[in-house]
């Protein structure tokens, strides 16, 4: 545990609890979040988790720009169901970068845990671009992601980490419900 891995805990609870709140701040304390876990997971070698942060650093730029571009931001700040298909093309995208970036951390590298960091790094990229679009399916995804990731970081000795996976697990029940009742949901 280090100061630093609550510091990011901190910023990344906070960002969460703005995204389910709807309000744009969440992507500039999110980028900062996770520009700090990279460096954390890096140190741990938790390699997929690593790249899963640049990634991440990347989707907070997307979800900022979504969220608030000029012009659109009725678009832009509708919540939405993805339709049977898109759920599904989603998920089996999720599944197979899972299973490639398992099998090259597994093959390439001393990463702790490849298959499981690999599998929640997939599926983690599917749930935060679900977010950035404001759909629905992100909470549940992230529900159990997020259960599976507290294993993950008590395994690893990330206590924080551990412990702010559990409060996000907490949270993302409150978007799932929040984000349902939200008068603008579009029904598609």
């Amino acid at each position: 545990m280090s100061g630093l891995e609550l510091i990011a805990a901190v910023l990344g609870i906070t960002a969460v609890w703005l995204t389910v709140k709807q309000n744009a701040w969440c992507w500039p304390i999110g980028l900062a979040a996770v520009l700090i876990y990279a460096e954390l997971f890096f140190e741990v070698k938790l390699y997929s988790g690593m790249l899963l942060q640049g990634a991440y650093a990347l989707l907070q730029l997307y979800g900022w720009w979504q969220w608030k571009r000029p012009g659109r931001v009725e678009d832009a700040r509708r919540v939405s169901r993805l339709p049977p298909a898109a759920l599904a093309l989603g998920l089996l995208g999720g599944l197979v970068l899972s299973v490639a970036l398992g099998a090259g951390m597994s093959t390439w590298t001393d990463a702790a845990l490849p298959w499981l960091d690999a599998t929640l790094t997939g599926f983690s990229l599917v749930a935060q671009l679900w977010m950035a679009q404001k759909r629905l399916q992100c909470w549940p995804l992230w529900m159990l992601i997020d259960v599976a990731y507290v294993g993950q970081y008590l395994h690893q000795g990330l206590y924080f980490t551990a412990g702010f996976f559990v409060v996000l697990t907490v949270i993302a029940v409150r978007g799932w419900l929040e984000w349902r009742r939200d008068p603008a949901l579009v029904h598609g």
